[in-house]
């Protein structure tokens, strides 16, 4: 039996759809009340825990041999930070001690590549890469890196676990709108855009979910492999997406201190929408910087190899335009049975 954490999300999903179509007996651990559209029909064992009750989990580490731990919170608004603690941090030791006290043959433990050190361009960051704990980039980033250094302590005490790292995330089957797949869905609409000159490494989220399984199966106990795709800039993104979608729309290239000056104040406005901006002082940060990766170790000792992004691009697109039309659909249809009922009761003769 295989248990997965955080199963509802984009890796998370997408990595079921891949363990099942091996094969695989999968368990996915949901939150009590949390919507699981993602895992819609799929032949697995679904169960009701969090990770932050060390008891649910010993509950559900029963007969377990695997462990994907992709639970956690990403959030790059302010305000976050104390749950993002106890998620990120406090969940993954959880986890790790849950899976030691188990005997659990391996548990794969997803981190980011936010976990490492952010360096000055010019040098490409790699596992060698220290952890950056105390990092100033953001939460996400200390708390990605203490749930590394957590997870290495229950390492220490005798677990068998491999530490992933993936870059920026986009694919099909973001069921939840991910915050690189907004962006990639912004792009495309044809609406005016403000982008920043920056850039980013962006990985198809099945390339994922493949070296998650590629690192249970050959990664070393307490080691870590970055998977990361391609690494171009927000015009190129930006540009790429509209040719696939066939739009084409205004860009504005904003000047980056005045991007930060207003991404100080408009999260309070998108907080109250409950939405995620564009910009923010995180991601102004995150794009403007050094993100250029090695994944060399990854593809050495785990034959990890991403695709390219546009196909990526694609693929994301058009699974949105599918899943969008059958929600429509489905509405429609709901819509229509309402009112036939409606019909029938007022005529009943």
């Amino acid at each position: 039996m295989i248990l997965v954490t955080g199963a509802t999300g984009h890796i998370g999903n997408v990595l079921i759809r891949e363990l099942v179509a091996r094969g695989k007996q999968v368990r996915a651990l949901v939150l009590p009340g949390e919507p699981c559209d993602s895992l819609s029909g799929l032949p697995i064992e679904m169960v009701v825990g969090d990770i932050l009750d060390p008891d649910t989990l010993d509950r559900w580490m029963k007969d377990v041999k695997l462990v994907y731990h992709l639970a956690g919170i990403v959030s790059i608004l302010p305000g976050d930070e104390e749950f993002m603690y106890r998620v990120n941090v406090e969940g993954s030791r959880n986890v790790a001690r849950a899976a030691l006290k188990a005997k659990v043959k391996r548990m794969v433990h997803t981190a980011s590549v936010h976990a490492f050190r952010r360096e000055p361009h010019g040098v490409t960051m790699d596992e060698r890469t220290p952890l950056s704990p105390a990092g100033t980039a953001g939460a996400y980033d200390r708390t990605k890196a203490e749930g590394v250094q957590a997870v290495l302590e229950v390492v220490n005490e005798g677990l068998d676990a491999v530490i992933v790292c993936p870059s920026g995330v986009i694919g099909p089957h973001d069921y939840f709108g991910s915050e690189m797949g907004e962006l990639v869905k912004t792009f495309a609409t044809g609406k005016m855009n403000f982008i920043v000159n920056g850039a980013y490494d962006f990985v198809d989220v099945r390339d994922v979910a493949r070296g998650m399984i590629l690192a249970a199966e050959k990664g070393r106990a307490g080691e870590k492999y970055i998977l990361s795709g391609e690494q171009v800039s927000l015009r190129w993104l930006l540009n790429k997406t509209q040719q696939i979608a066939g739009r084409r729309s205004p860009t504005v290239l904003i000047p980056y201190n005045v991007a930060l000056f207003f991404s100080r104040y408009t999260h309070y406005f998108y907080r109250h929408l409950k939405k995620t901006p564009q910009f923010t002082p995180y991601s102004l940060k995150t794009v403007v910087e050094n993100s250029r990766f090695s994944r060399a170790k990854a593809e050495k000792e785990l034959g990890y190899y991403p695709r390219p992004l546009e196909e990526s691009i694609r693929d994301y697109l058009a699974w949105r335009a599918e899943y969008y039309q059958k929600c429509y659909d489905k509405k429609a249809g709901k819509a229509k049975s309402r009112t036939w009922k409606a019909g029938k009761a007022e005529n009943p003769g």
